[in-house]
């Protein structure tokens, strides 16, 4: 039972960080109601951030979080107000197109600038852990997992109390009572995007400490942010939370009974399931 315990907590701690990832996601669809296909691949974006930081100037990729999630802002910022905002309205496969381009082109240009080659960080507490009773737990997840607590934490009380927040939430609501009391919408959308991919952003400087990152990591990922906003519900930011945490530990404890090949299958199992029992997602909404 001891095993089984200490698989599933390290599982709960991945799982928050995929939470992170994932909440980008589902603000990004919450709002601006535009998949993004190009995810995964500005995750990696991050990971190479932090990695580039890392080798160059010494900076722990948990110091870069911070940093990365601010570089990711302004591109999000940048893609959403130059690049997406005249598709908004435009059918759902123009969009998605557009989004899988860019996907594409990131990864390339990801190829050119650090080739194929897997890249890690390998910093002084790698290999540190907490003892806690029975539980033996990996220091670098518990502040990987605390610092992903800390930053869903500071958005959920930006969209409460922050009047850029309750603006956005405005132009989900009702984007034609939106743009009737004045507010600028294609702006509100480009600062929506920027906090989405600074989320994942944050996610990808802490993923760095626990996985490799090649070129054509995202595709990989974008796929399991959306396994993880379906779960827990599109647009649900808190589901979203609930969904890393879910898939985290699914993966966990199927790596662990099966074999650790079989975790997307399980994944995919969990996804089947919520659909099958409760289609719009554990905490979300019907249309």
């Amino acid at each position: 039972m001891e095993i089984y315990l200490n698989v599933a907590v390290s599982g709960i701690l991945t799982g928050l960080i995929y939470g992170l990832m994932a909440l980008g996601l589902s603000v990004i669809f919450g709002v601006v109601r535009v998949v993004n296909f190009a995810h995964g691949e500005m995750m990696t974006i991050a990971m190479y951030l932090a990695i580039t930081a890392f080798n160059s100037l010494g900076l722990d990729p948990l110091v870069m979080v911070v940093p990365v999630a601010a570089v990711l802002f302004v591109l999000g910022y940048i893609l959403q107000a130059g690049v997406i905002n005249p598709f908004i309205h435009r059918p759902e496969h123009s969009q998605f197109m557009l989004l899988v381009a860019l996907a594409l082109i990131i990864v390339n240009v990801l190829l050119i600038i650090f080739g194929p080659d897997a890249r890690s960080v390998q910093t002084s507490y790698a290999f540190d852990s907490f003892a806690v009773g029975a539980l033996i737990v990996d220091a670098t997840k518990v502040y990987a997992a605390g610092a992903s607590i800390l930053i869903a934490a500071a958005l959920f009380m930006f969209f409460r109390l922050a009047p850029a927040g309750k603006a956005i939430r405005a132009c989900a609501d009702n984007y034609t009572g939106a743009l009737v009391v004045g507010l600028d919408v294609k702006r509100l959308y480009a600062l929506t995007f920027g906090l989405g991919a600074a989320c994942v952003g944050a996610a990808g400087a802490m993923l760095v400490l626990l996985i490799d990152v090649t070129p054509a990591l995202g595709p990989a990922y974008t796929l399991l942010a959306f396994i993880i906003v379906i779960t827990g519900g599109l647009g649900s930011m808190p589901g979203a939370l609930v969904g890393g945490v879910l898939i985290g530990l699914t993966e966990a404890l199927a790596g662990l009974l099966f074999t650790p090949s079989a975790k997307s299958m399980f994944s995919f199992g969990l996804l089947v399931l919520v659909l099958l029992l409760r289609p719009q997602g554990l905490l979300g909404r019907r249309a």
